[in-house]
């Protein structure tokens, strides 16, 4: 081999056509070996002798894409002072562009004896080499044509949440040899689907290579979800149809290019927030052995143990320089060389500890707002973390979004007739500007979710009261209890008409709230098709049917798919449905204000109303004609006005239209009571019935409507009921309820 000293920059192995450089920042080492790897796994060491600024680095001529590689650091072994320097441990690149294999439950892979845990200082100082990952040098040069970033707007935006291999694992329009792969994501008739759905962003679980806990292995399971990164660059390699070394990369961005050709941006869930390696007591893999000081936070006046703000066993030091740049590296890399539009982060609150408390002026989102590359992408904040004040909805700066907790808690309550005020579930389905208006954000401030993958699916919400989550051998402990969700009389599957009818209806009313709220929906992948989880609001170690998406759709589930096409597409045709801005309740247009609320007589909504906490009915007006945004072309941008009628209480309500100020014609497009009933066409202070548990949509009828391109069925004018009929069949919105399981439980006798 011919060596080079080699260059500092850039970090990790880097292919010039006629070598590598290897780059690795270590301030604790005293000596550095790269270790490369031949096909029969044969070990070739090489001591590295360059080292500038704590970075080793060489370069050696000939080395070619698909080269194995790791490394060994030697330093201080001493855990009380936060030092874990230990070669016989072979280790990841922090910048691994592809990693190969996963780990065993090897002894091996620990720097103390396992034999021993009552003695941690008692060494284990066996290879690792054969029970660890390896790093993959990869070709950087890929043909991406015309590929660019679709740059969808954010209030034009539709989120899906979809796992790699869950999302067509059980495709069968899909290819075998390719299911459950990058390459069976970007396959054709999936990239169709979620096009013809209305969706504009997939956003997909961890995709950052993450490895196969122990503790699972050892019960059989697996770590599906891929919470538990181990390589913040390398695409995770089990997703890759290939089995190639190192091919993984191409095939990922064979996938972004797909679904770029198609519209659709690829945002992905992003976990820097801690790494695989767990706490004391976990294995040596990479960061660990390298640094374990400049990676992890560590407990003061006690190093030897981990600051965790995850429940994972540690958490990533956000103060040290070496660890933002490794996370804005990473960062810069997806977007740049892999092309992908945006990133959700998860446990984002622990990236916001700089110190001990959560910081939204730490230094990580100083970075993040002047870099030229990162700031112009999505940015979606998972706004919690289990640490001391984690819990920061509404608390991130101007340039994120959040997924909303509060809008997902508050609707949830709401469709499942619970006692509440209706100013927190106004503001929530206007995009919450209590909780993002006075920092100068707007409505996309807001990612409003019903479920996403962590809890119950949509399904599981309307059909368990209780977690089933045995099949993760935990006795049922893990979860949420708090799930907020209402089995509509019978907990899990039934054969009785009225519950599934029931819970069908449920879920259009989910869907229907989140397309006409303010701010950006988020769907979790399969709702539209009824995905159950059997109970299991953990599925996180569930890499099986339990997870993964059916795609044999009965009529129910094919019913359930077609209504929340119709509604994304409405979502999209209507400006007002995803306004830029919030609504201004004192500005007008068209002679009405830009947002009405009413009660079910068809008044405006006095103090009384709003504070009436068992008040389970509401109509809002939405005035199309007074949006304060412009086009692409400068020109004020117009739609039809709205009303949104919301009935949760047990019974059918009348609800009085309101007066010709606000609209003389009204055509009915939603009922989810009946989501086949034909387009009905009303006036101004007619009486429209909205049966228990629905939500109606009407749009104006006095002019053409804005996009629609179906055609209406059937028009009927309803005759204005008499003053003494008007709410004759309605109670009181004020009246005490029956509790949702005695509605169920007498439909269902």
């Amino acid at each position: 081999m011919q060596i080079r000293p080699g260059s500092m920059y850039p970090l990790g192995s880097t292919f010039d056509g006629a070598g590598v450089n290897f780059a690795l920042y270590s301030s604790a080492a005293t000596r550095v070996e790269l270790c490369l790897f031949d096909d029969n796994n044969r070990e070739t060491r090489i001591e590295i002798t360059e080292c500038n600024t704590f970075v080793w680095h060489v370069y050696i001529v000939g080395i070619q894409p698909g080269q194995r590689y790791g490394y060994r650091v030697y330093g201080a072994y001493d855990p009380d002072s936060g030092l874990r320097c230990d070669p016989s441990k072979l280790l990841l690149d922090p910048y691994a562009k592809a990693i190969e294999g996963m780990i065993d439950s090897d002894a091996s892979l620990f720097s103390y004896d396992i034999t021993k845990p009552d003695d941690p200082d008692a060494r284990n100082t066996e290879d690792s080499a054969a029970h660890t990952m390896k790093s993959v040098v990869i070709n950087p040069f890929f043909d991406w044509g015309n590929d660019r970033h679709p740059q969808i707007a954010y209030h034009d935006s539709v989120i899906y949440e979809a796992h790699v291999r869950g999302m067509t694992n059980l495709n069968e329009e899909v290819p075998p040899e390719i299911r459950g792969t990058y390459a069976g994501l970007a396959h054709p008739s999936v990239v169709k689907y979620l096009k013809d759905l209305g969706i504009t962003a997939l956003e997909l679980m961890p995709v950052h290579q993450f490895i196969n806990d122990s503790f699972l292995q050892a019960k059989g399971l697996s770590n599906y979800w891929g919470y538990n990164t181990i390589g913040f660059f390398a695409p995770h390699n089990a997703y890759s149809s290939s089995g190639q070394r190192g091919e993984q990369v191409n095939e990922f961005k064979s996938m972004v290019r797909a679904y770029h050709d198609a519209g659709i941006e690829i945002i992905l869930d992003v976990v820097y927030n801690h790494t695989a390696e767990g706490n004391n007591m976990g294995p040596t893999l990479s960061f660990k052995g390298i640094d374990n000081r400049s990676y992890y936070r560590l407990v003061d006046g006690n190093e030897r143990h981990y600051f965790d703000t995850t429940g994972t066993g540690n958490s990533l030091l956000m103060r040290s320089p070496h660890t933002l740049q490794l996370i804005m590296d990473s960062l810069r890399y997806w977007v740049s060389e892999m092309h992908v539009d945006g990133f959700r982060f998860d446990l984002a609150a622990t990236l916001a500890r700089q110190f001990s408390e959560v910081d939204k002026l730490s230094a990580f989102f100083d970075i993040i707002q002047q870099d030229p590359v990162i700031s112009h992408v999505k940015l979606i904040a998972e706004p919690w973390d289990i640490g001391s004040g984690g819990y920061q909805v509404g608390g991130f700066p101007p340039l994120w979004s959040e997924w909303n907790g509060m809008y997902r808690d508050t609707v949830r309550d709401f469709w499942r007739s619970q006692p509440s005020k209706l100013p927190e579930f106004a503001s929530r389905i206007m995009g919450s500007s209590d909780l993002y208006r006075a920092d100068g954000r707007r409505p996309v401030a807001s990612i409003n979710f019903i479920t996403a993958h962590d809890g119950f699916t949509m399904n599981d919400l309307v059909s368990y009261n209780d977690k089933h989550n045995e099949a993760n051998g935990e006795d049922n402990r893990d979860g949420d209890n708090n799930n907020r969700s209402w089995n509509c009389g019978v907990e899990g599957p039934t054969d009785v008409t009225d519950v599934n009818e029931l819970r069908a209806q449920q879920m259009r009313n989910f869907i229907s709230t989140m397309m006409v709220s303010q701010g950006i929906p988020m769907l979790d992948g399969g709702d539209e098709i009824m995905r159950t989880q059997q109970g299991n609001n953990n599925a996180y170690c569930q890499d099986n049917p339990i997870s993964w998406t059916h795609w044999d759709l009965d009529e129910r589930r094919q019913q359930l798919h077609d209504f929340t096409q119709k509604m994304i597409h409405l979502r999209l045709r209507h400006p007002v449905l995803h306004r830029r801005k919030f609504f201004d309740a004192e500005a007008e247009g068209n002679n009405a204000p830009q947002v009405e609320w009413f009660d079910h007589t068809g008044s405006v909504m006095d103090q009384e109303d709003w504070d009436n906490t068992n008040a389970l009915t509401l109509m809002v007006f939405l005035n199309g004609h007074a949006i304060p945004e412009a086009d692409v072309n400068g020109n004020q941008i117009k739609d039809n006005d709205f009303i949104l009628i919301f009935n949760a209480y047990y019974e059918p309500m009348m609800f009085r239209l309101p007066g010709e100020k606000y609209g003389r014609k009204w055509r009915l497009l939603v009922d989810t009571h009946d989501q086949f009933s034909p387009e009905l066409a009303f006036e101004a202070n007619f009486g429209i019935m909205a049966q228990a548990r629905s939500f109606m949509l009407l749009v104006s009828d006095e002019g053409d409507i804005s996009g629609t391109t179906h055609q209406v069925q059937e028009i009927k004018v309803i005759e204005k009921p008499q003053d003494d009929q008007d709410n004759s069949s309605a109670p009181d919105t004020g009246a005490e309820t029956s509790s949702p399981t005695e509605q169920a439980e007498g439909s269902e006798k």
